[in-house]
This record gives C-alpha cells, sequence and structure tokens, in this order.
C-alpha cells in the first residue's frame, strides 16, 4: 500500500512557517510515514531554505499529480497570494496574512479533491490577516468555510502523547465565548468528538466533560452554567450511547485516567493544559470537516524568523499523527 500524501501548507512567510515545514518535509521519519507535499510561495520556501544553511532539490509545480516522491526531492505544489511583494522578515502585512490563508487553501482543495489524503499547516499569523481585511478567528473555522461546512460543527482537538483536547469555543473573547455555550453547542461538540475518535481508530469512544465555572459551579454556588446548558447536553448525548460523563473541575479533570478525549469549555482551559505538558510536541486538528486537517499549536515566532533555530518538532508531530491515521485506516 503506497504511503499516504499529506500536503504541507508553509503559513505566514515572514515567520517560521516555511522554514519548519520544509524541514519536516526533509525529516526522515515523516519520510518514512508519508509522501509530504509542501504548498505555498516558492520564493518564500527557497529565502528561509538558505536561512537555515538547507539545500532541499525543490521541484516546483502546478498541481498535485506532478509532484515527485524520490528520495531527496521536496516536492512544492505553488499557491501564492497575487501580489508578489518582497518578504521581510519578521514583520506584519497584509500580503503576508494572504499568502498563508493561500497556501492552506490551496491544500484543503487537493485534499477535497483527493490528491492527498490530509493537510498539515504551519503557523498563520492573525495580525497580518487582520490588515488583509479577511475574517479569521482560527483554522476550525476556515476549514469549515473552505468545505462547505458549517462552522458550528468544526472544532479544535488539541492532540499530545496520548492526550486530546477539544475545544467548544476558540479564538474570541472571553465574554462571547460565554455567550456561545448553549446546550445545543456543547451537546454538539460532544457528538462531533465522538464521531471524530471513531474516524481515529477508537471503537469506543469516552469522552470527559469541564465545566465553566470554577470547580464546575460547585452545584451552583459559582455559577449556574453547569446545571442548566452542560448537565442537559450530556444527558441528551448520552441517551444516544455516548460514553460522556461529567461536568468536572478545569483545573483537576487533566488528571484523570482512561479518557480518549476530554472537552473544554474555554481556549485557556485546554491551550494552558497543553503546553504546560507538551509546549513543542502538540498539534491541532479540525475535527467535523469532510478532511484530516491538523495545525500547530505554536505561533509564527517572529523574533526567531530567518534564523534557521526554529523547532519542526510540533510540525513533525502533527504531520506523523496523520499519517498513522491514515495508515490504521488503510488496514482496516
Amino acid at each position: 500500500m503506497p504511503l499516504p500524501r499529506i500536503a504541507i501548507a508553509t503559513g505566514d512567510p515572514a515567520g517560521i512557517g516555511p522554514e519548519i515545514a520544509l524541514k519536516a518535509a526533509l525529516d526522515a521519519r515523516v519520510r518514512r510515514l508519508c509522501r509530504p507535499l509542501l504548498v505555498g510561495d516558492p520564493s518564500a520556501v527557497e529565502m528561509h531554505a538558505r536561512a537555515a544553511g538547507l539545500s532541499p532539490d525543490l521541484h516546483v509545480v502546478r498541481k498535485p499529480s506532478e509532484a515527485l516522491w524520490s528520495d531527496g526531492t521536496v516536492s512544492l505544489l505553488e499557491a501564492r497570494d497575487g501580489s508578489n511583494a518582497p518578504i521581510k522578515i519578521g514583520t506584519i502585512d497584509a500580503a503576508y496574512g494572504r499568502a498563508s490563508l493561500a497556501s492552506a487553501s490551496r491544500a484543503i482543495q487537493a485534499a477535497l479533491a483527493g490528491d492527498v489524503e490530509a493537510v498539515v499547516a504551519a503557523p498563520q499569523t492573525e495580525r497580518s490577516i487582520a490588515a488583509a481585511g479577511i475574517a479569521f478567528d482560527g483554522y476550525p473555522s476556515f476549514v469549515a468555510r473552505e468545505t462547505g461546512t458549517p462552522a458550528n460543527d468544526v472544532y479544535l482537538m488539541i492532540c499530545f502523547d496520548q492526550s486530546r483536547i477539544v475545544h467548544a469555543t476558540l479564538h474570541v473573547s472571553v465574554r462571547e465565548a460565554v455567550a456561545l455555550i448553549t446546550p445545543e453547542r456543547v451537546e454538539r461538540v460532544i457528538r462531533v468528538t465522538d464521531a471524530s475518535l471513531k474516524k481515529l481508530g477508537i471503537a469506543q469512544p469516552k469522552i470527559f466533560v469541564s465545566g465553566l465555572n470554577p470547580h464546575a459551579g460547585e452545584e451552583g454556588l459559582f455559577g449556574s452554567e453547569e446545571i442548566n446548558i452542560i448537565i442537559p447536553a450530556i444527558a441528551c448525548a448520552s441517551k444516544d450511547g455516548i460514553a460522556v460523563s461529567g461536568p468536572f473541575g478545569a483545573d483537576t479533570m487533566f488528571r484523570k485516567k482512561g479518557c480518549d478525549a476530554f472537552i473544554v469549555m474555554l481556549h485557556d482551559q485546554g491551550h494552558i493544559a497543553a503546553k504546560l505538558q507538551a509546549f513543542n510536541r502538540t498539534a491541532g486538528i479540525s475535527i467535523g470537516s469532510p478532511i484530516l486537517f491538523s495545525s500547530v499549536a505554536h505561533g509564527s515566532a517572529h523574533d526567531i524568523a530567518g534564523k534557521g533555530q526554529a523547532d519542526p518538532g510540533a510540525m513533525i508531530e502533527a504531520i506523523t499523527r496523520l499519517a498513522r491515521v491514515n495508515a490504521k485506516a488503510g488496514d482496516r
């Protein structure tokens, strides 16, 4: 059985994205598990390669079918923002925001067309995307739009080691996040998590759900959202045979054993736990869309961009995780 093809979108050209994407595509572990296809602006990749002291055999293609997978060759599917703006490392620019999303969009198109089995995206810079006037609150909603999936049906699952953390809300203010947390939304994220875990090869997933308030509300002493929103959502999902329990206090939930995925209500409830335990090994999977899409959980690191110092560990983890998922799917 041929190795899965994984598109690697190169992210913000002014950040570390092209560097870690290229380093990952050259990594022996990655190449043993999949056929990597970089997607982005060739000039950005070449510039970062020189800065990192790398001399890859780049094969630039216009369509995925032209890619070469021979040893030492790195195929690069061309995706530009159209501006041909010069790249100034470590800076914010609308052109870089457009470029990062252009590479992700082209990679997603390839996945939808069946030209690749999965997509992994290098970090983007939200300030550059905002400068371009593009509405963006994270890759899950972007993947939803690109794949024609309802925005409320795609969520972020952070993965590291054997842990998985799914977020009911993501890049919005805490005030807005609280307003978004409804019984319908919590039930939906439970159902999407259960279905996604089954696609990842877990036959009978077990899911734990956090509360919103300290100590999961302490039976109404610290808030009523658990009683009025989260508990009813868990009960509805449980009626259909989903093994879900909670709500648990977010400060203690992650110490519980025997769980296939934790669901949290707020961005920081999950991200703080993940980054404390596995800062350079954390990858995010956007679950609920028709494609497999992952991204790294760290940022564009403008302070070290162009210096050849960027660690591709999280990118390699994201790629190899999806490659193994595809290998398992092929075995079934």
